[in-house]
């Protein structure tokens, strides 16, 4: 349990938010769910929320900014120069839809898709850093990207954020074409394939918050108007369950071993 103030290293997944058509209805489900509550940033940040944990930003919620958006969490990377990322993103096949843009006295950031279609977003920090809260419940503690072609995906990530690759170890058991990624030495999310998401699913990134009880949370998601797309299952890393909230947002629970 620790709070971080530190920048996170470039290429870390440091930030996430979803984008819902009903804010308010996302904020009491996710507090239900996960535990948070919500500060709001106020009209000039276009009725973005922040999820809090004591205090501490764990998380963002805000408005779809166009109709027929779909609901969607998006994960942001952390970098030092978001219009040097902008750049190798182009040129390793990728694609930029939104900035970079500056977010007044927070950061600068834009949203991007790798080659594969997975989505996600990239964080350059100049007041706040993202996730503050780390290993406690209402932490965003792991990320998946899940693609339609690992070996591109891999390829691009290397190639933009520096990612290494390394096969989880044995006591995982069979794990198919799933690895760990890590920037620096600290391993920070997971990369594979779509590991039996129904056909048409897109690629995507896939975040998990740490909860104190996966079971007593996922009980909650049904209460909610949510859907259990995967129940919990105990493994060497904690119990693990994949839930989407009631308007179609993908998200992970997690619960530490032995709880």
């Amino acid at each position: 349990m620790s709070t971080r103030t530190d920048p996170w290293p470039a290429g870390t997944p440091c930030w996430v938010d979803l984008a819902v058509p009903d804010v308010e209805a996302a904020v009491a489900f996710y507090a239900d769910v996960v535990g948070w509550t919500f500060v709001d940033t106020g009209p000039d940040y276009g009725g973005y929320l922040i999820a809090q944990v004591d205090g501490r930003a764990a998380a963002g919620i805000g408005p779809v900014m166009q109709e027929g958006q779909p609901a969607a969490w998006t994960v942001y990377l952390a970098s030092d120069d978001v219009d040097a990322t902008a750049k190798l993103i182009g040129e390793h096949g990728g694609s930029v839809f939104a900035g970079p843009m500056d977010i007044a006295g927070n950061g600068r950031m834009l949203v991007a898709a790798d080659p594969t279609g997975g989505v996600f977003g990239v964080w350059q920090q100049t007041g706040m850093i993202g996730s503050a809260v780390v290993d406690e419940p209402g932490a965003f503690v792991w990320d998946d990207a899940r693609l339609h072609d690992v070996e591109a995906g891999k390829r691009f990530y290397a190639d933009v954020f520096g990612f290494t690759y390394a096969p989880l170890g044995p006591e995982a058991g069979e794990s198919g074409d799933y690895e760990t990624f890590s920037v620096g030495d600290r391993p920070a999310g997971g990369i594979g394939g779509m590991m039996g998401a129904p056909p048409g699913t897109p690629s995507h990134w896939l975040p998990y918050f740490t909860v104190a009880d996966v079971d007593a949370a996922t009980e909650a998601v049904g209460d909610g108007g949510g859907t259990v797309l995967m129940s919990p299952e105990t493994t060497p890393f904690g119990r693990i369950g994949v839930m989407t909230d009631p308007f179609g947002g993908v998200f992970g629970l997690h619960s530490a071993p032995g709880r």
